[in-house]
């Protein structure tokens, strides 16, 4: 790295970046025509069940415990890894071409990224999200947090740490300095309150539980030991106590492709899916 000197003019090489250097390139817009699959309910999910497709899969699955039938979905899973993103039906809903996607076809409205999700969805059901302006401040400030620290987790720590192709001190430092300082900013704010912002499982958990909670339990990364996760005694009381909740326990496995069969529902497209539909069955059935 050292030896590097950056060139007048960056230019794309396609063959360079690891594994997911095929998912990304330097200009937006569809590569291949295609339209997407519409199910039965007015909420159609368009999602992987990476970090950032886990919180709506979860809201999702909140709603739907509190008795809020109208949040029904199908859910339809997005393959980054193939390009599914790039596909002209996709990139109408979401131009960015990044998963979560929303359409409701009750409103007519697309939303795209998953914070903006998440906050249409609680005011659209009025549900995870306080009504008085200053509790509704303090869990905004947590929203926004999470959506400006999580890419120095994700696409910082975890891309050099797990996902490059080669191993570089000096941004694995860098990333797992921020990572280590993030974490105890919510070690200390999880001391002082149950849940982000105060007593009250809101959106703000929602949204930071796929990343840092997953991040603690052991579930990303295999980076556990390497960031000593369990020194962060809150936050791992935290993370705890969210993956006990079962709208949690269904909607963290939604569009999910790896792990334990049994914790990968590909799609999901009604509430039975759950008993019948998880790629364990599916193997057993074929069998």
């Amino acid at each position: 790295m050292a030896d590097y000197t950056p060139p007048k003019v960056w230019t794309w090489d396609a063959e360079s970046g690891g594994d997911w250097a095929k998912t990304n390139r330097p200009v937006a817009g569809a590569t291949f025509d295609a339209e997407l699959p519409v199910g039965k309910h007015p909420l159609q999910l368009y999602s992987m069940g990476t970090p950032n497709g886990q919180k709506v899969t979860i809201m999702l699955e909140e709603l739907l415990a509190l008795g809020k039938t109208g949040a029904e979905y199908d859910a339809h899973l997005i393959k980054i890894g193939d390009g599914d993103q790039f596909s002209s039906g996709f990139v109408a809903v979401n131009p960015n071409s990044k998963i979560p996607a929303l359409m409701d076809h009750d409103t007519g409205t697309r939303v795209f990224e998953s914070g903006s999700i998440l906050l249409y969805l609680a005011e659209k059901f009025g549900a995870f999200l306080p009504t008085d302006t200053a509790q509704r401040t303090e869990i905004m400030n947590w929203v926004f947090w999470l959506q400006g620290s999580a890419p120095y987790l994700g696409g910082g720590f975890g891309h050099f740490y797990a996902y490059a192709p080669e191993k570089f001190e000096y941004p694995i430092n860098r990333f797992t300095m921020e990572t280590k300082r993030q974490m105890d900013v919510l070690n200390r704010e999880l001391a002082e309150n149950r849940f982000l912002g105060g007593d009250e499982y809101t959106i703000a958990d929602m949204l930071t539980w796929p990343w840092y909670g997953n991040l603690v339990l052991g579930e990303a990364y295999d980076a556990g030991e390497f960031l000593d996760v369990d020194s962060y005694v809150n936050l791992r009381r935290w993370a705890d106590d969210i993956l006990a909740r079962p709208a949690v326990q269904r909607g963290r496995i939604v569009n999910r492709t790896r792990g334990p069969l049994n914790e990968q529902l590909h799609e999901r497209h009604d509430a039975s899916d759950f008993d019948t539909k998880t790629q364990d069955k599916i193997a057993q059935t074929a069998e």
